[in-house]
């Protein structure tokens, strides 16, 4: 009962922040197309001014060339809109029947055994400074993205030699064992965007990561890092009539509500990413914006460093556990409008289940005699500065508190996220943990393979585990791999799973664009928008 009262206190504090509006249960609100009605014809020009957080998506520090832009996983609005992408994950305007679609890409092939996989590029595309988007363009980019340390490089199991060029317009991975994940790894990795390497090597790596050329819909006008990205329509774009925006340009802000703000006073058109309840209420009653609130596919966990102390000791890493009801936050701040996750799949995501067998259950008298039997306890929990992940770190230090744990919380800028994974002293962090497929972008061999950054197991049995789901041929085989993955995950304490949440993106009326006011399940965390097929009515 102290508990719900805490969190019935948290609540109140959250809606304090703002004077909520009605709201609704539909996920939109606005125009005909927030409501899934037919939008009309697309309309020429216009022009979007976009905000992203600062503290996730609105943060490029390393600039934008694929290579070596180490946020490239949360900047994929960014990276679509100037570079267009080889594939695109693709949906209905419900979210249903997602697939990952060829844009450059016009088709690919799987060789029976799965040891290859070969993609056959259209004909005629040309980056923007009029040099041809071939097959030799696309290996000299995979091979320099795979020996670049971005973040959003995929773990793809090359074979020697394993990226080959068959012909002008076709190219070819080879690997050393089977991997079907690798058409799903594309969308959120830096080998999607494929960069021109004419005008890498006249710029110079230091200047291509700030005017970056590639093929797709947008170029480069102006880019201040971490601040502003101005674009314009790209006249040689190969797909005709598109983009239909002449301009559109990318905002840094410092979260949900200026974004609100702004959006209000008309100084954007369009928010990736909110995430703040009482403000996402209040969009809803606005009849001038269009809510969009995407499937989930990323549940939030709370990764446990078990390569130090604490959580090298099995009994903290289950005090946890115990100490943990994320029920109870989901409905004390949010309402209980999120699917509460028991491992790394999210209900808008492949592979998707709500329990997992043996999961341990929320049992304060338990975490109590686990705090005494290690002496106390006491934990450094992090997290990324953003209003659920805030609000939810609030909720788990006075949750663990009542457990006898010891909590002291802050939070990050993305580039602090990593500064404190690649430290490796970290003990809890909440982050969000899966993608669409949980093999491709930060799925779950990012959060727990061993030897990885931003991971805190090392466990060769899950390592083999999902290694095995990701070389799997067969649909029903890869579900049954994860499922003894996230048992696995369980049984041993190494994370406990909380909200499959996904956030919204508002727009004003009158704007549309899939991914945007229709809805398709992130393969990260925000959705992937595509850029070209963005209108304004005039």
């Amino acid at each position: 009962m102290k508990q719900r009262t805490i969190l019935s206190l948290l609540t109140a504090a959250a809606l304090a922040l703002t004077a909520c509006g009605g709201g609704s249960d539909s996920g939109t609100g606005g125009s005909a197309s927030g409501s899934g009605a037919p939008a009309g014809e697309p309309q020429q020009g216009g022009e979007l001014t976009v905000l992203e957080d600062a503290a996730f998506a609105g943060s490029w520090p390393a600039g934008l060339d694929p290579a070596t832009n180490t946020t490239g996983g949360s900047n994929i609005a960014m990276m679509q809109a100037i570079f267009g992408g080889l594939f695109l994950l693709t949906a209905d305007e419900d979210g249903s029947n997602a697939e990952v679609t060829g844009n450059q890409a016009e088709s690919y092939e799987f060789s029976e055994d799965g040891l290859t996989f070969t993609v056959k590029l259209r004909e005629g595309i040309e980056f923007s400074d009029g040099t041809p988007l071939d097959a030799e363009a696309v290996r000299f980019n995979w091979e320099r993205d795979l020996a670049n340390p971005c973040t959003c490089k995929p773990t793809w199991p090359l074979a020697e030699g394993g990226i080959q060029v068959i012909d002008p317009l076709t190219i070819q991975l080879s690997f050393t064992r089977p991997y079907p994940a690798v058409l799903a790894s594309f969308p959120a990795a830096n080998v999607n965007w494929i960069a021109s390497p004419a005008a890498l090597e006249a710029q110079g790596e230091d200047a291509f990561k700030i005017t970056p050329v590639g093929a797709g819909p947008f170029t480069v006008v102006e880019n201040q890092l971490s601040s502003a990205l101005e674009l314009e329509r790209n006249e040689s774009y190969f797909k005709e009539g598109q983009p239909y925006l002449d301009r559109l340009t990318f905002q840094s802000i410092g979260g949900d509500q200026p974004a609100y703000q702004a959006l209000q006073a008309g100084q954007a058109q369009a928010y990736e990413g909110l995430n703040t309840t009482p403000l996402l209420e209040q969009a809803q009653a606005n009849d001038q914006l269009q809510v969009t609130i995407q499937p989930a596919t990323s549940p939030y966990v709370v990764q446990l460093n078990t390569k130090i102390a604490p959580f090298d000791d099995v009994r903290a890493r289950e005090a946890i556990y115990r100490a943990t009801d994320f029920d109870a936050i989901n409905e004390g701040i949010f309402g209980g409008n999120y699917d509460v996750s028991q491992g790394f799949t999210g209900p808008g995501g492949l592979f998707y289940e709500e329990t997992v067998e043996g999961y341990p259950e929320f049992d304060l008298d338990r975490a109590k005699e686990l705090v005494q039997e290690l002496g106390g306890l006491t934990v450094r929990l992090g997290t990324i500065s953003n209003y659920v992940a805030t609000q939810i770190n609030t909720a788990l230090q006075t949750q663990w508190q009542e457990a006898g744990i010891d909590v002291e919380i802050a939070d990050y800028q993305l580039s602090g996220v990593i500064q404190e994974f690649t430290g490796g002293q970290w003990q809890a962090m909440l982050q969000t943990a899966g993608a669409w497929d949980p093999a491709a972008g930060v799925g779950v061999g990012f959060r727990f393979n061993s030897g990885v950054p931003y991971s805190g197991v090392a466990d060769p049995t899950l390592d083999q585990l999902l290694s095995d789901a990701s070389a799997t041929l067969d649909e029903q085989q890869r579900a049954d791999l994860y499922r003894q993955a996230a048992e696995l995950i369980a049984e041993n304490f190494y994370a406990p799973f909380g909200l499959a949440f996904a956030p919204a993106n508002i727009a004003a009326v009158g704007v549309h664009g899939p991914g945007l006011t229709t809805k398709i399940p992130p393969i990260l965390v925000n959705a992937g928008v595509i850029w070209d097929e963005v209108w304004r009515e005039q």
